[in-house]
């Protein structure tokens, strides 16, 4: 006799080793790995053996089609999978940090994942202009902006989320359980005030969860994030995930050069000194964390 498939279903809460994942035919069920490591992430199609009526284990997770994570010399952490779109929030008020946007952006970059910063609390327009300036590099290598404020509704946002799965992530404080709560009232995700004082945000997400939007497609928010390490990248993949130095790279003088102060360096001539400065943090940290592993 020919066993039954096991059934398949998408993750859509993750807590720690505690899953909540919903069957294609909408039920919902407490799932857990087998071992001690998961390795399995919101957004994940797996396959379940039924353990109950509500309760099951994953055997499987299936192929996936991208997975946004970041990873250190210490620890790695998992943001989603099989997302299309990644909605990188920053807000006029706190101020945000462009290297962390540019970190996620180059994480994107390699995942070939499409991304839009979207800058929310465009309300608050005594900071504006700041923010405005802040992105304009990032503008001017063709990322796209979407400026909004989720208090007075998320309308510009629809567009870019139609039939796809996509994923709110950046810093705290920036709006995205507000951002959340306007596309979908009855997610009722939690928001709390920004913390002035310190001028960043309290957390108000600890777990990332998947929402069905209506017309289908799908939207993950996650955690709030400090810091985007790229440990999980090689030199190589690192070079080719800034899309300002793929016109040059190869054109340097001497086929090893590390773009620093080699003679005959075509990116140094060409990209802009900030770019540079950043590829040569993140290379450091990614050689770094290498030493660290073995």
């Amino acid at each position: 006799m020919t066993a039954a498939p096991l059934p398949v279903g998408r993750v859509v809460s993750a807590h720690g080793r505690h899953y909540v994942v919903r069957l294609d035919d909408g039920r919902e069920l407490q799932a857990f790995p087998r071992g001690k490591k998961s390795g399995i992430a919101c957004g994940d199609r797996v396959q379940l053996d039924l353990q109950g009526s509500d309760q099951a284990r994953v055997a499987a997770i299936l192929p996936r089609t991208s997975l946004l994570y970041r990873k250190d010399a210490w620890k790695q952490k998992m943001v989603a999978a099989n997302v299309d779109l990644v909605a990188i929030v920053v807000a006029t008020e706190p101020s945000f940090s462009t290297e962390l946007v540019a970190r996620i952006l180059v994480a994107c970059e390699a995942q070939h994942l499409r991304t839009l910063i979207v800058l929310n609390k465009c309300d608050l327009t005594a900071s504006l202009a700041s923010a405005r300036a802040a992105l304009q590099p990032l503008v001017d290598l063709g990322y796209a902006v979407q400026e909004m404020s989720a208090h007075e509704g998320a309308d510009a946002l629809r567009p870019h989320l139609q039939g796809v799965t996509g994923v709110l992530t950046g810093q705290s404080g920036m709006g995205k359980s507000t951002l959340i709560n306007a596309l979908l009232p009855e997610a009722r995700a939690a928001t709390r005030e920004v913390s002035t004082a310190l001028d960043s945000g309290k957390h108000t997400t600890t777990n990332a969860r998947l929402y069905p939007l209506p017309g289908g497609g799908a939207l993950i928010d996650s955690p709030g994030l400090q810091e985007f390490g790229l440990a999980q990248l090689s030199v190589s993949e690192l070079e080719h995930a800034f899309p300002d130095f793929r016109p040059f790279l190869g054109q340097c003088r001497f086929r090893n050069c590390v773009h620093d102060s080699e003679p005959g360096c075509a990116l140094r001539d060409q990209v802009a000194p900030a770019r540079l400065a950043l590829y040569r943090t993140l290379r450091n940290e990614i050689t770094s964390a290498a030493t660290q592993f073995y």
